[in-house]
């Protein structure tokens, strides 16, 4: 069940340089699950299955896109379940980003992860390998089946309508954009 995706995702997180200790423990853990898991990458993997997405950012950098899940009714980034045609981590949250924002054409910021997060969700646990895009100008994002609503927020705006884990993306997100040429 291992194949080029899974290559992929156990080359990304060795490569991977965690920004902190808690990062460095997640990816461990990320690497040990798919070492126990050869199925690890896919929904069905009912132990937990590696999932990928990301925080798109609007071309001037000051306010990103959030999705208002409609499963789990709370607002995050873009973001989902491995696909058999995803043969890269990094693609496929680019496919994630644009099916769920509308917005083609997005770019990743850099092509490593921001971050990793762990949660449960109603089929499994997800560790999540999150990435940060950009939009292009332009863009129009439309709403997706996936979705409840689809907005754009001011940066300080996303702690009042946003959990834990998005902030902590945005503030990595931030943090690379600081340092990104134009």
């Amino acid at each position: 069940m291992s194949g080029p995706l899974y290559a992929d995702a156990v080359g990304v997180l060795q490569r991977w340089s965690a920004p902190d200790e808690g990062q460095e423990r997640l990816r461990e853990e990320y690497l040990a699950h798919l070492a126990a898991h050869p199925e690890g990458m896919w929904k069905a993997c009912k132990a937990g299955h590696i999932t990928a997405g990301a925080l798109v950012v609007d071309p001037p950098r000051e306010r990103v896109l959030l999705t208002l899940h409609a499963k789990l009714h709370m607002w995050l980034q873009m973001g989902g379940h491995c696909e058999p045609q995803d043969a890269t981590l990094a693609g496929t949250a680019l496919r994630e980003g644009v099916e769920e924002s509308g917005i083609a054409g997005l770019r990743l910021l850099r092509p490593e992860p921001v971050n990793l997060d762990r949660h449960l969700t109603p089929c499994a646990w997800h560790l999540d390998v999150q990435y940060a895009a950009v939009a292009p100008e332009g863009a129009v994002e439309e709403i997706s089946d996936e979705s409840l609503d689809l907005r754009w927020f001011g940066y300080d705006e996303v702690s009042a309508v946003a959990d834990a884990s998005v902030r902590t993306l945005l503030a990595r997100t931030r943090a690379l954009l600081a340092d990104a040429p134009g």
